[in-house]
């Protein structure tokens, strides 16, 4: 775990979380890992997810605590590599680093005789293949925490169907296991980028969504050094759950403009204008997905919050509930607007099944 003292403002408004203290959540997705990691045949896993919900992040506390996790420390070697990095643009530079990320992990009397198995120059993947699989045979699991996988799809030259399929019959001999966040099923990659491996058809797919709601408020009460609880007043808390709605991004980002308008004297309104700035920079929105965006508010966003009316008459429901509830109402509203509709028979429809007197 990290030392040392918390920093003032705690959110993270760019980038990933390296503190693993200020790590909040995903604990069904980390158990999911875990549990895909014991046993004679690990499980290979995709974690999908859109930009800025928190992939990164993710694997990187993995990498920082899995031997918290009940896992027997020496059967694996757990390493996180972005793939982004100029060390992945070849396919040596790839079996390169992974050797450098695996062997900085291993520590003291096995350290040699598992040191020795990398050192054949070039490591190419006849290289990279034999010792894996030495690694095999002497007890170890190399676990790679693969991170930003679109980065190889920029050099298909480089990385061919020949090189996935090596790390396949690498997964598939219980040698290799991998933990791949993409914005995409590989599959779906595999397809359009006309790749004919089986690699894409990794083991188990887990999907990132946003946090749960008690998630949510738990990230809004991130502790600093500067005073003892919480960075953020109760007040400033509300004000972020509220902007953030459970998107981890979103919550960090308004979490941070909170924290900088209080240290500068400045108004709530001026940290609400910093949030909204950042989020109208291009960089924050994936290209092309504006009208996915739009879409998912239209058949989902704007049904739940329209169904959520049901918690005000004390109804325990789940987001699910809500939709079907908000899609009755959202459909009926739209045969008042056509005229098949009146407004009383919306309204004498609603108290009847939500129970209102």
């Amino acid at each position: 775990m990290t030392s040392g003292a918390l920093p003032d403002n705690p959110f993270v408004a760019a980038g990933m979380i390296e503190d693993p203290r200020l790590f909040v959540g995903r604990k069904d997705e980390l158990h999911a890992i875990a549990s895909r990691m014991k046993g004679d045949q690990p499980t290979s896993i995709n974690i999908v997810g859109d930009k800025h919900i928190g992939k990164s992040s993710l694997l990187y506390y993995f990498v920082r605590t899995w031997e918290q996790r009940g896992l027997n420390a020496n059967r694996y070697v757990v390493i996180y590599l972005p793939l982004r990095g100029v060390d992945c643009q070849t396919e040596t530079g790839f079996y390169e680093a992974v050797a450098e990320g695996l062997l900085n992990h291993v520590q003291g009397w096995q350290q040699r005789s598992l040191q020795n198995c990398w050192k054949s120059k070039p490591l190419n993947r006849q290289a990279f293949s034999d010792a894996v699989k030495e690694w095999k045979r002497q007890g170890k699991l190399p676990v790679l925490c693969l991170d930003d996988f679109e980065s190889l799809l920029k050099y298909p030259d480089k990385f061919d169907n020949g090189f996935y399929d090596n790390l396949r019959s690498l997964m598939d001999s219980n040698a290799l296991m991998l933990v791949v966040a993409s914005r995409k099923q590989l599959d779906v990659y595999a397809n359009e980028h006309r790749f004919g491996s089986s690699f894409f058809n990794i083991g188990h797919t887990i999907y990132l969504k946003e946090l749960t709601t008690d998630e949510a408020i738990e990230l809004s009460r991130l502790p600093t050094r500067s005073i003892n609880g919480a960075a953020l007043s109760v007040d400033e808390q509300s004000h972020a759950q509220q902007w953030g709605d459970r998107h981890p991004y979103k919550l960090q980002l308004a979490g941070y403009y909170l924290w900088e308008a209080r240290q500068q004297g400045k108004a709530i309104k001026w940290a609400k204008q910093q949030f909204e700035q950042q989020l109208a920079n291009p960089k924050f929105k994936a290209k092309g997905q504006g009208w996915q965006l739009w879409l998912h508010w239209l058949v989902w966003d704007l049904p739940v919050r329209l169904g959520r009316i049901a918690k005000f008459i004390g109804g325990a429901v789940d987001d699910v509930s809500n939709w079907i509830i908000g899609m009755v109402i959202l459909l009926l509203l739209v045969l008042v607007l056509v005229g098949v509709l009146h407004w009383n028979e919306v309204w004498d429809f609603v108290r009847d099944k939500l129970g209102i007197k």
